[in-house]
């Protein structure tokens, strides 16, 4: 959940709409023309992902190429669809979908939509979207085709973390794992998983996600680096003994083994308060 987490919380620092002058507002209601304030800084996002983001090569790719080659046409046939697959997270379940984005994308064209906890949706409820996620969508003067989505979800989780023990298993580095290895099987999951909010949803089956992005899970050694940042934001980047007892202290998956932290990061910050 943390790295998926750190992810949006960079997106949305690098790609939200900012404030429209008044002017602006005035032109959206009359005209069709709907011009946010909208300057991505896509080096900076970049960045941010590799200073951030530890061990999660493809989540790091994935994100800052589709950003980027989104945000370059002025006028995309679609708009940009992510789903973020691997270890749990927490948010809050949206109603009446279509109202709040039909009325966010009236408002502004570059809009952010973030769907967590996708494995908590009951199904059907996400084909709502369907129409605002397809090529053809253009409704009271504004473009939704300019938008993004991301969709967040634990299902699958297992298929990435079968390939990550195999390709550790086969003695090769997880650099190795490619998107291409793992986008089918994580399709397929999350169509075919009764508890998934996609479950045989049509906007998987006439594939209007862009791309769905694993987050791999952490070694100690991401562990011991989450500790560090931890211990570094607290003016206490010398204690080295601290990150080696968090490191320590994790529990480790699976059971012989022992290779990929449970939780990923998400209890670095507690156990960083234990050992200081």
């Amino acid at each position: 959940m943390a790295v998926r987490r750190a992810v949006i919380q960079l997106v949305l620092l690098y790609f939200s709409p900012g404030v429209q002058c008044f002017f602006e507002r005035i032109s959206c209601t009359i005209s069709s023309d709907c011009n946010c304030d909208f300057k991505p800084n896509i080096r900076g996002l970049e960045w941010d992902l590799y200073k951030n983001l530890y061990g999660q090569h493809l989540a790091q790719d994935t994100v800052s190429e589709e950003v980027a080659n989104f945000l370059q046409k002025e006028s995309p046939d679609r708009p940009l669809v992510l789903s973020f697959h691997g270890g749990s997270g927490t948010g809050k379940t949206l109603l009446e979908l279509k109202d709040w984005v039909q009325g966010n994308l009236t408002a502004c064209a570059r809009s952010i939509f973030i769907f967590d906890e996708m494995e908590n949706m009951p199904p059907g409820v996400i084909d709502i979207l369907k129409p605002f996620l397809g090529p053809s969508h253009t409704v009271f003067g504004t473009n939704y085709r300019k938008a993004i989505y991301i969709f967040i979800s634990t299902i699958g989780e297992e298929v990435i973390h079968r390939m990550a023990l195999e390709t550790r298993q086969a003695g090769k580095e997880r650099e190795e794992i490619r998107l291409v290895d793992l986008e089918d099987a994580i399709s397929q999951a999350v169509f075919n998983n009764s508890r998934s909010g996609f479950f045989h949803s049509s906007i998987i089956q006439e594939k209007l996600l862009t791309s769905f992005v694993p987050f791999l899970p952490l070694g100690r050694r991401h562990v011991e680096r989450c500790a560090r940042r931890e211990l570094c934001q607290r003016g206490e980047c010398q204690r080295t003994d601290v990150v080696e007892a968090v490191g320590g202290a994790v529990v480790y998956m699976p059971e012989q083994g022992q290779h990929f932290s449970s939780k990923g990061c998400k209890s670095v910050p507690a156990k960083v308060n234990l050992f200081l």
